[in-house]
Order: C-alpha cells, then structure tokens, then sequence
C-alpha cells in the first residue's frame, strides 16, 4: 500500500506539470506538403532547434523531418505505418516489415492509429533495453558476487552457487521492494515527459527518455540516465545517431530472444540445446509473478 502511495504521489507531482495536448501532425503528409526549398529550410531550422535544444524531436525513420518540438512548442511530429516500413527496412533489409497481427493499424483506446503507433515503438525499444540489461545481468549474476553488504543487518549477496532466479528467490522483500519501488518511479517519469516532453503517443521521439532536469531544479540534483556526463552531446551526427537508434532495436530484439533462452534452459534443462552444460537448472517458477496466488507480502 505505501508502494502504491509513494508513486500515486510522485505521478500527480511530475504530471502537473506536463504541457498542454499537443497538435497532431502526419509526418510524411507533411512532407508531400513542404516543397524542396521549405524542406531544406526546415531540416536546417531542425538542427539549431536540437543543439539549443535537448527535448527536440526527430524522426528515427531515416527521412528528415519538417517538424520539430521543443520544451514548450505544441506541435509535434508522429510517425506512421510509412515509417514503420522504412525503419523495418533498415533494420532487417532481408525480413523488411513484418507485422501479422496488424498491431500497426490499430486504435488503441481511441487514441489514433499514429498514437498507437508510438506506443508500439517505444514498448519495443523499452522491453529491449530491460532485455539487454537482464542478459548483462544474467551474466554478472551467474559469475560474480558483489562484495559489499546486500543488507544494513551485514547479509551477503547470494553465492553464485545459485542460478540467477534462485538468487532473487533469497533476496530478501524489502530489497525487491525498493527495487520495484526505484523502477516505478522511473517509469511515472517516462510517462510523464519529465514535467517537460510530451508523452510518446503524443509526439515525443519514441525511446527518448526524459532529462531529470525538473527534477534536478525542485529536489535534487541526479544524473540523467542517458549520456549522464555529457560524453556525446554535440559531438554525433544526425545520420550517426539514426544508425546507433537501428543498431538498439537489433539489439534489444536479440537480448529478449537470448534472456528467454536463459530462462527457457534453467527452467527445462535441455530445451536449449546450445546451453546445455551452461544452464543452471531452476526449480522455482518463473511465471510466479504472473499467478494468482502470487504476493509480495509473503517473503518465502
């Protein structure tokens, strides 16, 4: 319950101060609508906007975009199955677009087939990111134990003894409380733009993770998640970027495919053939999480 309360408070917080709807503008309509001249113009117009400005806009799609927003514009630039298809290609230029369950064209609660859209592409983004983390994880887990106290009484971490999922098994509730706790609060802040950028069915560039700036200005100061010290701002170009953005999609998409086969092989031994041997058999349930009869009040 005082989980439940400490996010409720920090969602109404952070969402107070989330700009007014934005206004919804195709971004390949805009395009057939710009002529070269405006487009050039524009794409230029785009660039200053970004280097002055961190929360600004751009499309991933690989075609430059005529609109862009910063901190304080309203309108926005969505993406469309079009992008969809172009960044498909880019992506796997082999398989191409390959949506059968026609997510792409959905309205998902009568937000709008671009609206859904974003939140297609920044589930996929997100989920791989957790994927990658969870394979590193995995690894660090399976060969290593920190050497530092897990709990103010002076208990160690589990010994690798354990496969992974036993490990967080006998981790005790208070710690996978905080660990939800810092991870529900990340999450409330993504949802709400920071206090500053616009939600991702909205217009703000999906993946994009919003600057703890508000947060640094009215609390204290933390440092963002992404490029914390600043190693790469200014100094990577556009295409360069759109590249590396392509890049984490493959990556994000072979990680989930390789936590699960880790999960997979430690929950039944041999239906990984490539990790035979490797696996550490798990007699837990890992789907525990998604049961019923499952609750964190209950520190087994």
């Amino acid at each position: 319950m005082k989980l439940s309360i400490l996010i409720c408070a920090l969602a109404s917080s952070v969402c107070a101060f989330v700009p007014t709807k934005p206004t919804k503008i195709s971004y390949f309509s805009q395009l057939r609508e710009s002529s070269d001249e405006n487009r050039e113009k524009n794409t230029s117009a785009a660039t200053e906007v970004e280097a002055e400005s961190k929360p600004a806009v751009a499309a991933t799609s690989g075609v430059k975009p005529t609109t862009v927003l910063d901190s304080a514009a309203a309108v926005v630039t969505l993406f469309t199955k079009a992008d969809l298809q172009l960044l498909a290609e880019k992506a796997n230029p082999t398989v191409k677009y390959y949506d059968p369950l026609k997510l792409a064209d959905g309205n998902f609660w009568g937000e709008g087939n671009e609206a859904t859209i974003g939140w297609l592409r920044h589930a996929e983004i997100k989920h791989g990111r957790v994927a990658m983390a969870a394979f590193v994880g995995y690894w660090v887990q399976s060969n290593y134990v920190f050497p530092w106290k897990q709990t103010l009484a002076g208990d160690l971490h589990p010994s690798v003894d354990l496969s992974p999922e036993a490990q967080w098994d006998a981790t005790p509730l208070n710690a996978k409380l905080q660990i939800i706790l810092v991870l529900g609060a990340l999450e409330v802040w993504d949802e709400c733009g920071g206090g500053i950028m616009p939600h991702y069915m909205k217009g703000r560039r999906p993946g994009k993770y919003p600057s703890f700036q508000l947060f640094r200005d009215t609390i204290h100061f933390v440092f963002d998640l992404y490029d914390p010290f600043n190693i790469w701002k200014g100094k990577m170009s556009k295409e360069k970027s759109e590249r590396r953005l392509v890049m984490e999609i493959n990556n994000g998409r072979l990680a989930m495919l390789g936590i699960f086969g880790f999960l997979a092989a430690d929950a039944v031994p041999g239906s990984v053939p490539a990790l035979v041997g490797v696996a550490q058999p798990y007699e837990g349930n890992i789907m525990a999480p998604f049961e019923s009869s499952f609750s964190f009040l209950i520190d087994k």
